[in-house]
């Protein structure tokens, strides 16, 4: 499955496109948006594998939209105006389709979509074996080695994230992004908040949905992920 948005400043254009991805059974559509800033917000919030995105709208064009994301997703574009097709491409969009267009052309975009996924997943299945001890990352010019069960947190600050390691006062700061990490992890290291990834054996309490560690530094748990940490906790007979 992969979990799509649409960006359009149409109605119209939003419904048909819409009704095409509920037909597409590997596509799970989150959200249709007409704003730049709604489609934004939900890339930092959720793990989006596609957006369909016209390219033809007031403010922030859907090329520049993609141009200004630090990791974008996998985009088709859709709009009225062939001319925009060279741009689309530099940014290697996976499909260009030209309004009006029908069911069936949206169908095989998805499927090249889908293709591109699986090739991706397939080339990191191979380069990575599970779960291992040790993450490698750059810092300052050099390549860091973190033991990662002694990995407390790790929070999200734009184009980079902060891992706070047991026992060290100062994280390591490397360009990366949490979605990565978070697949790369064991699952005891869980999402909690868009710009927080938690290390679940190494808190001391959770208080009025705010995690505590014993240097009292308190991540608060959002709302998306509420239901997700307490049942994992739940699970493992931490209540």
């Amino acid at each position: 499955m992969m979990n799509c948005i649409i960006l359009d400043d149409e109605p119209l254009a939003l419904l048909k496109l819409s009704e095409y991805i509920r037909q597409i059974p590997f596509l799970t559509l989150e959200k249709a948006c007409m704003e730049t800033q709604e489609a934004q917000a939900l890339l930092e919030e959720k793990n989006i594998d596609l957006l369909f995105t016209d390219i033809d709208m007031p403010g922030m064009n859907g090329i520049e939209f993609i141009r200004s994301l630090a990791r974008p997703p996998m985009a088709i574009f859709t709009t009225a105006y062939p001319s925009f097709a060279i741009d689309g491409f530099k940014l290697n969009a996976v499909d260009y389709l030209l309004k009006p267009f029908e069911f069936e052309d949206c169908l095989r975009a998805a499927q090249k979509a889908q293709k591109m996924k699986e090739l991706n997943q397939s080339f990191s299945k191979s380069n990575q074996s599970d779960y291992t001890e040790t993450l490698f990352v750059k810092s300052d010019y050099k390549v860091v080695r973190i033991d990662i069960e002694s990995i407390k947190y790790i929070e999200s600050m734009s184009e980079y994230v902060r891992i706070y390691i047991e026992g060290k006062e100062k994280p390591v700061i490397t360009l990366n992004s949490l979605q990565k990490l978070e697949a790369r992890l064991p699952p005891h290291f869980m999402r909690v908040h868009r710009s927080y990834i938690v290390n679940l054996q190494k808190i001391t309490e959770i208080s009025r949905l705010r995690i505590c560690f014993d240097d009292k530094k308190l991540i608060p748990i959002g709302d998306n992920y509420k239901e997700k940490v307490m049942n994992y906790i739940a699970r493992y007979g931490m209540l």
